[in-house]
């Protein structure tokens, strides 16, 4: 599976972004994708994930983004999408997604669990 992201960009506090990733090589439907963040100087950390198929497509949001960020997909466009709200400076990471098609429930806040990654958008939010 191939993955690639892109709407990364600068914006200021306050302002909005939405990032795509989009999928080749594989049935979008049965994997788990998932968007993870790293800023500078600091571990990869969690962002959120939509589950396969066969999680129900269920849908998962880091506490640190909660009410501001959110994660859909379309299974007909091998795409999944991250609206991003209300940015805030300690927002700013390069942001990757990921995707595995036999990850578990309890583990998809793991990067290690997921075999598959896009190349990471770069996200400035300036104050």
């Amino acid at each position: 599976v191939q993955l690639q992201a892109s709407g990364g960009g600068l914006v200021q506090t306050g302002g909005s972004l939405r990032l795509s990733c989009v999928a080749s090589g594989g049935t979008f439907s049965r994997y788990t994708m998932a968007w993870f963040r790293q800023a500078p100087g600091k571990e990869r950390e969690f962002v959120a994930a939509s589950g396969s198929s066969r999680h129900g497509g269920r849908t998962y949001v880091a506490d640190s983004v909660k009410g501001r960020f959110t994660i859909s997909r379309d299974n007909a466009k091998n795409t999944v999408y991250m609206q991003m709200n209300s940015l805030k400076p300690e927002d700013t990471a390069v942001y990757y997604c990921a995707a595995d098609a036999s990850i578990i429930l309890s583990s998809y806040r793991d990067y290690a669990q997921y075999d598959y990654w896009g190349q990471g958008t770069l996200v400035t939010v300036s104050s």
